[in-house]
């Protein structure tokens, strides 16, 4: 075999690869070989064909598979030989064979930059936290017994006021002509809760059991049906009955409904759960903020393919939100070449960051162990109540979806190593700040692989994830 490297430009370099002839037909031979050992035709015993019959039968797929071989045993050697990191699959191609002769072939691969990384230590940070207060919890706990309340039918006289219930059949029309869907029987509506078109719960308070009303209405102009939007309806509504609510009690009896022994465990739980979820709004900041300082620090030339494979999933995001009318509105009215040229840049970004996050766990030799498998999953299945078992049952029976969760994994388990590395500090905010989204802060890429957060527009998705 004969490796000559023809270019070598940047992270670009380019071979040329010669594999003899005579090398070409001993394997083939040695494979020929192999499969007539097993290998059944009439006539002969297994091991007894002769090879110019076993040539003639399978030489065209030994020789298929051997040319395989052989420009990858290639391709590996010119990795080996240089001691180069391909950033994707290299690109080959096949330039001269014919069968008796020898086979050329180049091969262009894009390699990985040298990151080197220093100064974990010295980068500062600010996590933005929030006290839970009283007032919280007890909001907490009044909606838990709102969630709980009943209702009683009210007197045949008593009008019905904001915040009670009336019981409805009601039928929709449109230019006089019922439309799908704009129809129902014994409709619990609680007046004032916004379920229904605006307008047209109002119209109803102040009913009675047994009223009749048309209540005319105007369908938003982004509902949900292109036939409804924008128009006028008018619905015959009956009145079947009035409902007062009786509210539910803040006490033990409420613990007790939700499957807690008193009211001092539920506000425990409830303290515990809010809790959980600043600290999550604290971490994502967090990790936006060093993410930031990470780019800011770390400035190297990014493999062209890489960036192409993160620009294009952006891209078509991109495409995707514009269809469905979830543009961002700092992206109307630019032109495409201005939107891939932010965005283009955006995916460099994110490779640069990968990147980035990528060396520090390959120096400090962070991996994967089942155990950080399996919290992964559980932490899948709890966002399933009652559907645990199939979550399990499916990440055990698909490779490619457990698979999926070790970049994030990764990733965290990287951040987690620069963070306690860190000089960090707390900073008390208001829930306020602290609940805002962190793409809405300065800029920042996300590091390659991050999963994808589910923001409004192609922009966020590809900043920083919580």
């Amino acid at each position: 075999m004969q490796v000559t490297q023809t270019n070598a430009d940047g992270l670009k370099h380019e071979f040329k690869v010669v594999i003899p002839a005579g090398h070409l037909e001993e394997k083939v031979s040695v494979r020929l070989a192999e499969v007539g050992r097993t290998v059944r035709i009439p006539g002969f015993r297994p091991g007894k064909v002769p090879m110019g019959i076993l040539r003639k039968k399978y030489g065209s797929s030994v020789m298929g598979e051997v040319l395989e071989s052989a420009v990858n045993d290639g391709t590996q050697h010119a990795l080996d030989e240089h001691k180069l990191r391909p950033a994707v699959q290299p690109k080959v191609e096949i330039t001269s064979f014919t069968e008796g002769s020898d086979l050329e072939f180049t091969i262009a691969i894009e390699t990985l930059p040298e990151v080197k990384i220093s100064g974990l230590g010295d980068l500062v940070l600010e996590k933005p936290v929030a006290e839970v207060s009283d007032a919280e919890v007890d909001e907490a706990l009044q909606n838990i017994a709102n969630r709980q309340e009943k209702t009683d039918v009210a007197g045949e006289s008593h009008a019905a006021a904001a915040g009670e219930v009336v019981v409805i059949d009601f039928l929709g029309k449109v230019d006089g002509v019922a439309f799908d869907g704009g129809k129902a029987e014994g409709y619990s509506l609680k007046l004032g809760s916004g379920n229904f078109i605006p307008g047209f719960e109002d119209q109803l308070i102040g009913a009675k059991a047994g009223d009749q009303r048309v209540v005319k209405v105007t369908f938003p102009a982004d509902y949900g049906s292109e036939a409804l939007a924008g128009k006028d309806a008018e619905f015959d509504v009956k009145v079947n009955e009035v409902r007062q609510v009786v509210p539910v009690a803040v006490d033990d009896e409420l613990a007790k409904g939700v499957g807690l022994e008193g009211l001092a465990e539920l506000k425990k739980a409830i303290r515990d759960e809010i809790e959980r979820d600043y600290a999550n709004l604290s971490r994502a900041h967090l990790k936006r903020r060093l993410l930031d300082q990470l780019a800011e620090q770390y400035d190297f030339v990014v493999p062209e393919s890489m960036v192409d494979l993160e620009f294009d999933a952006i891209w078509k995001q991109l495409e995707k939100d514009k269809s469905e009318g979830r543009l961002d509105e700092a992206d109307q009215g630019k032109s495409d070449e201005a939107l891939k040229e932010e965005y283009r840049a955006i995916a460099t970004r994110r490779v640069r960051l990968g990147l980035v996050l990528s060396e520090v766990g390959r120096d400090n030799n962070i991996t994967i162990v089942q155990e950080d498998l399996n919290r992964a999953v559980m932490a899948e299945a709890r966002r399933y109540p009652g559907q645990e078992h199939m979550v399990f049952q499916y990440f055990q029976k698909n490779a490619d979806a457990l698979n999926s969760l070790r970049a994030p994994i990764f990733e965290e388990k990287v951040i987690d190593f620069i963070l306690e590395l860190a000089k960090v500090t707390e900073k008390v905010v208001a829930i306020d700040d602290l609940r805002k989204d962190p793409d809405d802060e300065p800029e920042v890429a996300a590091a390659e692989d991050a999963p994808k957060p589910k923001k409004k527009a192609a922009k966020k998705k590809a900043a920083a994830d919580e």
